[in-house]
């Protein structure tokens, strides 16, 4: 098994015997070098090119967002960002993301065991998610109007949030469809592209994004200034309605329920289900059992197989299921396993996914 080399930037001595610790747990991630600044680690990269760079944001001789900028006009590597959790680090690494960093993560709070062993497994899905991306294939920019740390809990599925499905069929038809979209690694700019395409009156969406804690609100910040339709973190309560975008906040689940005609969103604490909080399983679950053919499962960019098994519960309830395609997918992990389950109707470009979503919206 041919393991992804990690070179990692970050001027604290502590984060980066961390970040060692935790990736070499890891069979499938080889740390090849740490490096205290952009400078330091641009002597390395001479020596031996990494395959994925942890980079710090905040570092004194040359900010995080400055060395990534050069990267990806001299030597594009995968590149995933790491901050602290805070509101301005946020926003900052929302920049990141738009300027070619494939992923953020959260640096490990080492003094915090739990946060560790989650953090851990988001860390490590990340950086192996980064060393299989392929970066020329982001959404082109548009012109108008982005210890043993490897030993966890067993992974999870969906019923360790909500039952398996009842036997008896999904919910009747009703006159309003519920989108329903998950996404992970080249997600954000997915996520950018599509709902920049959408006009003011498009169908309600439910999005899980991978994406850690307090990002999500800044990143439905970004794209509610962008977008024709309004876009917000979601809250428990809100209600799902024509021109909405709810996206799961990070760090929790989100589950679409509902109350007479009306679908809400429900936001859940629980374990990490298909090693991710929140999970797009727990939202395509949910979904076929509140709304049934009145949903649409959409699944875009990502590493794993997140989904997969939500979209056969959709299929099985009579939803329309849609899964991007290889050739504009940063990372094809999660389209691929859903589609070899068989439950996909369509597979799309990612140009095309905003048009479908108004095709199936109105139908």
């Amino acid at each position: 098994m041919q393991k992804t080399r990690v070179l990692i930037v970050d001027d604290s001595a502590a984060v980066r015997q961390a970040l060692t610790a935790i990736m070499s747990a890891d069979p499938r991630l080889e740390v090849i070098g740490s490096a205290s600044d952009p400078f330091v680690a641009a002597r390395r990269i001479q020596t031996e090119v990494p395959d994925v760079i942890t980079l710090d944001v905040e570092m004194q001789r040359m900010d995080g967002i400055t060395f990534l900028r050069k990267i990806m006009s001299q030597h594009p590597i995968p590149v995933v960002m790491c901050s602290s959790l805070t509101e301005e680090g946020s926003a900052t690494l929302l920049q990141a993301l738009e300027a070619g960093a494939v992923d953020v993560i959260l640096k490990p709070r080492v003094d915090v065991v739990q946060h560790l062993q989650d953090a851990s497994v988001r860390i490590c899905d990340a950086v192996r998610a980064a060393g299989h991306a392929r970066l020329n294939r982001r959404p082109p920019p548009r012109s108008a109007v982005p210890d043993d740390k490897a030993r966890v809990q067993a992974r999870l599925t969906a019923d360790a949030v909500l039952p398996p499905p009842p036997a008896h069929g999904a919910m009747a038809r009703t006159t309003e469809k519920v989108i329903c979209v998950g996404a992970s690694t080249g997600g954000t700019e997915a996520l950018r592209h599509v709902f920049e395409s959408l006009p003011p009156d498009c169908p309600g969406i439910v999005v899980v994004q991978h994406m850690p804690e307090r990002f999500t609100e800044s990143f439905a910040r970004r794209l509610d200034s962008l977008c024709a339709c309004d876009v917000k973190e979601a809250a428990d309560g809100d209600t799902v309605l024509r021109g909405r975008v709810l996206i799961a906040p990070g760090n929790r689940h989100v589950l679409l329920q509902r109350s007479g005609a009306r679908y809400h969103v429900a936001i859940k604490d629980g374990p990490l289900v298909s090693r991710h909080r929140p999970s797009v399983d727990v939202l395509f679950r949910s979904a076929a059992r509140t709304a049934g053919s009145n949903a649409v499962g959409i699944i875009l960019t990502g590493m794993g197989d997140d989904g997969a098994q939500g979209m056969r519960e959709l299929k099985a309830a009579g939803a329309s299921t849609v899964a991007q395609d290889e050739a504009t997918s940063v990372v094809f992990g999660m389209p691929r396993e859903a589609i070899a389950t068989g439950c996909i109707d369509r597979v799309l470009s990612l140009g095309q996914i905003a048009a479908e979503i108004m095709r199936l919206g109105n139908r």
